[in-house]
């Protein structure tokens, strides 16, 4: 059993890690400061888990928190793709201090082991799909505020990697595509087609008109949580040294058909309206996992029954959802 440090442990992918090391018998550390993340996904756990509040910027913080634990699994970061808009220079901040903090902190407490979360994000349009894990990754626009996530995760794989090289045992670096499930935050395309379809379910129209950017033909390969974690516990027992790893599916989905299942949830059908594409939007997304699937990796739930198992979530806490609901530039076309 090991002692282990995550940060970002109470946002959605963090609190869902945090359940399973616990359930494995991991002695645990939390780090957040709960800016986005909420001790309520930890309920399951309570209790058996250290938790230190405090922010990812702050270096004095993050030596607190890694002093004494054998692996650090950094995932704090800034998520939702509205965030990519209105606050890139935080999004940068936390990204780049964050990783820097952590490299410093484990380096001078002897830390042999770091586990980061990057994103499906450094690859932008990739040019081969299904993507493995060595086509080149890409930053369009600089101009375009919207890539401010996905600089921050490649220069946090750059910076994790060639430190690695030195001063760690071991450094392992996985890819999330898109994660969802219930309690995940609102500002992710599953969570607003759900709210934007309860919404429009109230009025008698049949089908019911739903708004998209672009015509709808944009595809990505959902993941659920429970899944996404099977994974991620393959990738940390069995990742190697400066490794880099997809964990996602491969059923490939268009825009068009999830905003059908949501429909379906609801027993209403669909008619689609398009609408300008996001300026930076990816057209096309679905990862090769055929490296995580040689670790006996084998994703139990499709996308149907993970989404009417979300949506019933969100359907269910409708009342909580922020006031007023404002939509990013992509937020009906893609996910994170």
């Amino acid at each position: 059993m090991k002692r282990y440090l995550v940060t970002g442990g109470s946002g959605f992918l963090g609190s869902a890690l945090v359940a399973r090391l616990v359930e494995e018998g991991h002695r645990v550390r939390v780090f957040d400061n709960n800016s986005r993340g909420n001790l309520r996904r930890l309920a399951g756990v309570e209790g058996q888990f250290e938790f230190i509040e405090g922010d990812i910027r702050d270096p004095e913080a993050v030596h607190q928190a890694v002093r004494g634990v054998d692996s650090v699994c950094h995932l704090a970061f800034v998520n939702g793709t509205e965030f990519f808009y209105s606050v890139p220079d935080l999004v940068l901040e936390v990204g780049v201090k964050g990783i820097m903090n952590i490299v410093d902190a484990c380096t001078a407490h002897g830390v042999p082991e770091l586990i980061l979360a990057s994103s499906s994000e450094v690859y932008h349009q990739a040019a081969v799909v299904p993507t493995d894990e060595t086509v080149p990754l890409l930053i369009p626009d600089l101009q375009n505020p919207r890539y401010s996530y996905a600089a921050g995760k490649l220069i946090s794989e750059m910076i994790a990697l060639n430190y690695g090289r030195t001063r760690f045992e071991r450094v392992v670096v996985f890819r999330p595509h898109n994660v969802y499930g219930p309690d995940m935050g609102w500002e992710h395309v599953i969570p607003q087609f759900v709210q934007r379809m309860k919404d429009a379910c109230q009025w008698p129209d049949d089908p019911v008109h739903f708004a998209v950017q672009g015509i709808g033909t944009q595809t990505r390969a959902f993941i659920y949580i429970d899944d996404f974690i099977d994974g991620l516990m393959l990738t940390i027992k069995n990742g190697e040294h400066l490794g880099i790893y997809h964990i996602g599916t491969m059923e490939e989905v268009t825009i068009e058909a999830l905003a059908q299942m949501v429909g379906e949830y609801f027993c209403r059908r669909v008619a689609i309206e398009p609408g300008l594409p996001a300026a930076g939007g990816t057209l096309r997304r679905c990862p090769d996992i055929r490296k995580l699937a040689a670790f006996g990796f084998r994703p139990q739930y499709s996308l149907r029954q993970g989404l009417w198992i979300t949506a019933k979530w969100y359907d269910r806490n409708a009342h909580d959802a922020p006031k007023p609901h404002i939509e990013s530039q992509e937020s009906v076309n893609a996910a994170h």
